[in-house]
């Protein structure tokens, strides 16, 4: 199948969803999330996969075991390309369009550890900031789990200090509901920006190994 952008019924999808998130609506247009969000989402991973690796295209149901809120349906749908344990290159459409991003979801005390030693580190710390102010600049936002103090063991007043306190980290890109979303153009979209997201990725592969 050709990528050939995600239709409005994609958007229009969510939008019903994030109003009636109910079994009753999923029975109802499972259909529409078949033709308008799943394979077109398919669609694009594949054509991005000879470059950037296979995807994992994710379930639309929700784990409501553990959790208070028990509408069963997620009100986005995405897709992870894996370059290591919970991080790579991820794209994703819901009611407010379409975004794109990289970086780490999860890091075990060992990992964390390790990535926050690399931020210290004289020469690893200043790379890292480099990578980030230029995607910041070229207009991704920066985000992730954060402590609100400094961690335990470093100096709050540390020139790194902001990086320091993330416990995962990501770069993101929304394209919203630009007209080319719905065009193939996406796809050298994505493309270009998962290249430009690349650095981070390597280094983060990297600094967040734990030996």
């Amino acid at each position: 199948m050709t990528f050939e952008g995600f239709p409005e019924a994609a958007l229009d999808f969510y939008d019903d969803l994030e109003v009636d998130n109910t079994k009753a609506f999923w029975e109802e247009h499972r259909e529409v999330h078949a033709t308008a969000v799943k394979a077109p989402m398919t669609a694009l991973t594949a054509a991005l996969a000879d470059e950037f690796g296979e995807a994992k295209i994710y379930r639309p149901y929700r784990d409501v075991r553990f959790s208070k809120d028990k509408t069963p349906l997620k009100t986005h749908q995405g897709a992870l390309v894996a370059t290591g344990p919970a991080l790579g290159y991820y794209v994703q459409v819901g009611a407010p369009g379409v975004s794109v991003g990289v970086g780490f979801y999860h890091a075990e005390p060992g990992r964390l550890a390790a990535f926050r030693d690399a931020i210290v580190h004289d020469r690893h710390g200043p790379e890292l900031e480099h990578l980030v102010s230029d995607l910041e600049s070229a207009g991704w936002e920066r985000g992730g789990e954060r402590l609100k103090t400094s961690p335990r063991g470093y100096d709050a007043d540390h020139p790194r200090i902001d990086l320091l306190r993330h416990k995962s980290l990501s770069l993101t890109r929304s394209y919203g509901f630009e007209p080319f979303i719905h065009t193939p153009e996406l796809l050298d979209r994505v493309r270009g920006d998962w290249r430009a997201g690349t650095p981070l990725l390597d280094w983060l592969a990297v600094h967040t190994h734990q030996s």
